[in-house]
This record gives structure tokens, C-alpha cells and sequence, in this order.
């Protein structure tokens, strides 16, 4: 089934672009869509035509925060009917509750996870595409949307630490530091946003119970008949938790509400299993982690799970046919999605292993620069 996503997703696009100097209609007929999908914000269009619609625009505009200067000017009612039972959420802790529980409504590529780690939240976010697609774009958009979400609830006692990408910063940080106004840090282990747990406490003074209950039984209507696919779901769950050393089958059973053997029968029903699925995140991760001059194949072997750095070794030249190192040297020649190595063997993969320190590792990775 393809995944969609609401039109709202790309609201603003059509005025950024032809502020860049694009012909908006062009791209946005190269990847199967027009304007008129884009006049009903509630309107449906597949999740990977908008990822490749930002990416490509981003490439021909040379703007690489085409995504995030989506996000500068979006609004809590951009998030239709979910944005009635948000505004009358006592805390942004319940309000980060309602977009997890009602993702499905918003975005069916968008992996929610909200880690607390001793004083700290990490709200990791992550787009996650059916065609393993490029995502710098969207997830910036998807950040950007959290962010001003946040600062919305809560006004001026929105005080994050940081501001997290897995990607490297653009050549031109100035719009970041204008709409976050923290640090920024890239090349970091996760996409997301640091801050302090009182925030998630502060409370709403525009919350009225009675309004949530309405729009909470409204909302309980439509997500009944929304039907996400498990198969995707544990992946994206796998996405968010197996950068942290946690996308265990216990694990992501918890998070998805159900005891392991539920989630293996439910994924055996789906032509799948636990291992498969970890496997595939784990390719589509590691073409992003190898293209990133900053991660280091240790590092990079942490972060798919990997205790050994030979383990790693061993699992990548069964999926690529080289040692990561090779791949490396070699990578302008023969890019890892072009078609250049071979597919994935039949070898089976070993189970992710938590990595010491994690959680509070991870809010405090390697910043590459920080705002003023």
C-alpha cells in the first residue's frame, strides 16, 4: 500500500520555490503531482513523491535549506484536525503524546520517539520513505514543524539545548540559527531536538479538558479507519531505536504495544520477519552513515548495532561485496545506491546490541558548529 501523507505537508512549497526562481509546476509534474493536489491541505499524495519533490527542488534551486524554509512560517493549524486537540494539551509532554499517537494522521512516513535521558528529552524524529529515498530535505521540514509546534505550546518557556541532524550543516547556517536560535549540532547519531524535561511540564493556559475530550473521540473516528501496515511500522520503530543500541524485538514490541509473540506472528502474517527487517534499515542506513566523511567505521559499526568492528566488516561485504573501507575509496566511482555493487545475500544478521551510554551519548554528539 502506498503511503501517504496530507497535502499540508507542502504547504508554503509553491512560494518558496518560485521565490528561488524555480518553476514550481515543472517539478512538481516531474514527480506525478500538480497544484490542484496541493489547494486541499487535507488532501492525500504519496509520501515518496513529496520527499522526491524536495529534493529535487533543493538540487535545482542550489538551496540546501529548501526544506526548512518551508517550516519558517508554519502555523499550529497546519496540522488540521489534529491541531484541535493540541492546543488544548495541559503540557507539551501530552501534546508530544498526541502527534506520536496520531502520526498515522499527519504524515504515514513520519517515526516519532520521545526518549527521556536523566534532565533531558530527545524528540528524534524520522522520515522514512518505501524507496529508501534521500531525506535531508524532508526531515529539516519535519524538524523545522516539531520545533515551531513546541514554541507555539509553549512561548517564551520553550528553552531547548540543541538541535540535532545526522546530515553535514549546510554551507549557510543562517536561516537555522534564526528559526532554532540554540545550538546546532551535525553529524550527529540522530534527527531530532534536545531539551530540558521541565519543558515537556510546563503547563498550556489555553487547554480546556472539554475541548480535548471532543476532539480526542472525533480524531478516535478517523484513526479507525487509517490502516498502517505493521510491516512498516517496525520499521520505522527500528529507524529511531537502532541508532540508540535498542532496536531489540523486546523493545520494539513494547513500543508497539504487544508482546513478541504477537509482533512475530503479526510480522510472519506480513511476509516478514524481525531480522529481515533490521537488515533492510541496516542497508538503508549505512549508505547514509558511509557518505558522511564524519562518521568513522567504528562509529558507524556502533551505531548499526555492531559491538565488533569485524562484525560489521563481515555483515557489509555479505550485503555489498566489499569491505566498507574499499567502498569508501571508491565511492564517487561506484555510489552504494547506484547499482554499482551487488544485492543483499541470504546471511543472516545479528541481533542489535545496546551501546553503553547511549541515551545520553547521543544528546551530546559531536557538534560541528553551534549558533550564536
Amino acid at each position: 500500500m502506498t503511503k501517504l501523507v496530507r497535502a499540508a505537508v507542502l504547504t508554503n512549497y509553491l512560494e518558496t520555490a518560485q521565490h528561488l526562481g524555480l518553476n514550481p509546476y515543472n517539478l512538481l509534474a516531474a514527480v506525478g503531482l500538480n497544484k490542484a493536489m496541493l489547494q486541499d491541505p487535507e488532501h492525500r499524495i504519496p509520501v515518496d513523491a513529496a520527499v522526491r519533490l524536495l529534493e529535487d527542488s533543493a538540487a535545482a534551486s542550489g538551496c540546501q535549506n529548501f526544506g526548512l524554509s518551508m517550516a519558517e512560517s508554519r502555523q499550529l493549524s497546519d496540522f488540521g484536525a489534529v491541531s484541535l486537540l493540541l492546543t488544548h494539551q495541559r503540557t507539551l509532554r501530552e501534546a508530544l503524546q498526541v502527534v506520536v499517537q496520531y502520526r498515522h494522521l499527519l504524515n504515514d512516513s513520519l517515526a516519532i520517539f520521545v526518549e527521556e535521558a536523566g534532565r533531558m528529552v530527545i524528540i528524534r524524529e524520522e522520515v522514512v520513505t518505501e524507496s529508501h529515498l534521500p531525506c535531508r530535505q524532508a526531515n529539516e521540514l519535519a524538524i523545522g514543524v516539531m520545533f515551531r509546534l513546541c514554541a507555539a505550546l509553549l512561548g517564551t518557556h520553550w528553552h531547548p539545548y540543541s538541535v540535532n541532524f545526522t546530515h553535514q550543516a549546510p554551507s549557510n547556517l543562517q536561516l537555522h540559527r534564526r528559526l532554532f536560535g540554540c545550538m546546532l549540532e551535525f553529524g550527529s547519531e540522530f534527527n531530532g531536538i534536545v531539551c530540558p524535561d521541565a519543558d515537556l511540564d510546563a503547563t498550556n493556559p489555553h487547554a480546556n479538558p472539554a475541548m480535548a475530550r471532543y476532539a480526542q473521540r472525533y480524531l478516535d473516528s478517523l484513526q479507525s479507519s487509517s490502516g498502517e501496515s505493521m510491516l512498516f511500522e517496525v520499521r520505522k520503530a527500528i529507524y529511531l531505536l537502532l541508532p540508540m543500541g535498542r532496536a531489540t524485538i523486546e523493545q520494539i514490541a513494547q513500543t508497539m504495544g504487544m508482546n513478541v509473540r504477537t509482533l512475530q506472528r503479526r510480522l510472519k502474517e506480513g511476509g516478514s520477519t524481525f531480522n529481515e527487517l533490521i537488515n533492510d534499515v541496516r542497508r538503508d542506513l549505512v549508505v547514509r552513515y558511509m557518505e558522511n566523511p564524519d562518521y568513522s567505521l567504528g562509529r558507524i559499526a556502533d551505531m548499526l548495532g555492531y559491538s565488533m568492528p569485524s562484525s560489521f566488516t563481515r555483515w557489509f561485504i555479505a550485503q555489498f561485496g566489499m569491505p566498507p573501507a574499499a567502498w569508501r575509496s571508491t565511492r564517487r566511482q561506484t555510489p552504494l545506491g547506484s547499482g554499482g555493487v551487488s544485492e543483499p545475500g541470504a546471511a543472516a544478521t545479528p541481533s542489535a546490541s545496546p551501546a553503553a551510554d547511549r541515551a545520553a551519548g547521543s544528546a551530546a554528539a559531536r557538534p560541528d558548529t553551534t549558533s550564536g
